[in-house]
């Protein structure tokens, strides 16, 4: 989608540092964190919610992005986190993960 902010992210328009990437997702720190460690999985293929993937290999390729990014940077204990909806709090409409380790600030999201 050409005005979908994290479809710019993945393309790279914005030069965002990605902690980590693969072919499925890029992952990159939340620019407002609600933890000490707050970062976003993004498919790099744009679907709006949780409500319209249609594959379970893709949401399993997401979770094991989660998965491999903690490994990655050492965090064992961390919690996930998908908003789906206005009403639920999303608020960019292309479907990410939180990944929230140490300290949690804030479960607004």
């Amino acid at each position: 989608m050409e005005d979908c902010i994290f479809c710019k992210i993945v393309k790279g328009d914005f030069n965002t540092e990605f902690v980590y990437e693969n072919e499925h997702a890029v992952v990159f720190k939340d620019i407002n964190p609600k933890a000490d460690t707050h970062l976003l999985v993004v498919p790099r293929k744009h679907v709006a919610s949780l409500n319209e993937v249609e594959d379970a290999e893709f949401i399993g390729n997401l979770m094991m992005t989660v998965k491999e990014t903690c490994k990655k940077i050492g965090l064992k204990s961390y919690k996930t986190m998908i908003n789906t909806g206005k009403e639920a709090g999303q608020t960019v409409f292309h479907l990410h993960i939180h990944i929230l380790g140490g300290e949690i600030k804030s479960f607004d999201l």
